[in-house]
């Protein structure tokens, strides 16, 4: 009796050892393997069917940003299109003396300092502003991206950088507060400020966008200046509050390069 007892207790024992090994290896967290990724391309466009509880869902939201996009603010007496002109467009001329007379007095408040001059780009104006009522929509529209007024004090040396970058490039930039007087050469003869020629060593100063401040569209003359001002004010939002501002945009059709 003895033997057989001492078996089956051996016997036993290595059951529970066997079990307690299986619950451990089962126990042990599994890895996982990617062996292969899959994809397919969806056109998200008119021929799309979206969920319609989304539509539900985000239509008020839609509902009220174009409520808001498509008030009217003011009119425009004619088309404003930055494709008709040499150097000078009736769209130009509106954004840059538009941004001198919203950004001239924030500056002067703050830094008790006048701007001269704006120069902004041509391929920055994105979109006419057609004749007819004017609304917040236009104003995306025309300036979608953010940028800002920044403006930059150059010397007068700077100043005649600028003047030849402009007749170089023989695009229309938006520019206001400088007269640039060419031969039928093309070079230049004269430069005004003010109605004064420009002074060498007298600093300027110039509202522009912070993307052409940082160099861009290789307007270089911007980037060594250490007189930079940050006015943190939008493009767009300076065109919203002049339609705010007025009830029929003001037209311009100065020169701002002469030919002579």
């Amino acid at each position: 009796m003895m033997v057989k007892v001492k078996k089956i207790n051996a016997f036993s024992t290595y059951f529970v050892i066997l079990l307690t090994f299986i619950s451990l290896v089962s126990c042990k967290s599994k890895s996982y393997y990617n062996y292969e990724v899959l994809s397919s391309k969806i056109n998200v466009n008119e021929n799309y069917n979206s969920d319609s509880s989304i539509e539900q869902f985000i239509a008020p939201f839609r509902t009220h940003i174009n409520k808001d996009l498509d008030s009217v603010l003011a009119f425009c007496p004619e088309t404003l299109d930055k494709s008709k002109g040499k150097w000078e467009t009736n769209i130009g001329l509106f954004m840059a003396n538009v941004t001198y007379e919203l950004a001239n007095p924030i500056f002067e408040k703050r830094e008790q300092k006048a701007i001269d001059i704006c120069l902004l780009n041509h391929g920055g104006i994105r979109s006419i502003i057609p004749k007819g009522n004017v609304t917040t929509r236009t104003a995306y529209n025309v300036m979608p991206f953010e940028n800002s007024v920044i403006i930059i004090g150059l010397s007068g040396l700077k100043i005649r950088e600028l003047a030849n970058y402009i007749i170089s490039e023989r695009k229309p930039h938006p520019l206001h507060g400088l007269k640039i007087h060419v031969n039928n050469k093309q070079e230049i003869t004269k430069l005004e400020i003010n109605n004064q020629p420009v002074d060498d060593a007298k600093i300027y100063y110039v509202a522009t966008s912070d993307y052409l401040a940082n160099g861009g569209d290789n307007m270089s003359f911007f980037v060594e200046s250490q007189l930079k001002y940050d006015l943190d004010y939008k493009l767009r939002n300076l065109l919203i509050d002049y339609f705010k501002k007025v009830e029929t945009i003001e037209l311009f059709n100065e020169k701002t390069v002469i030919e002579e």
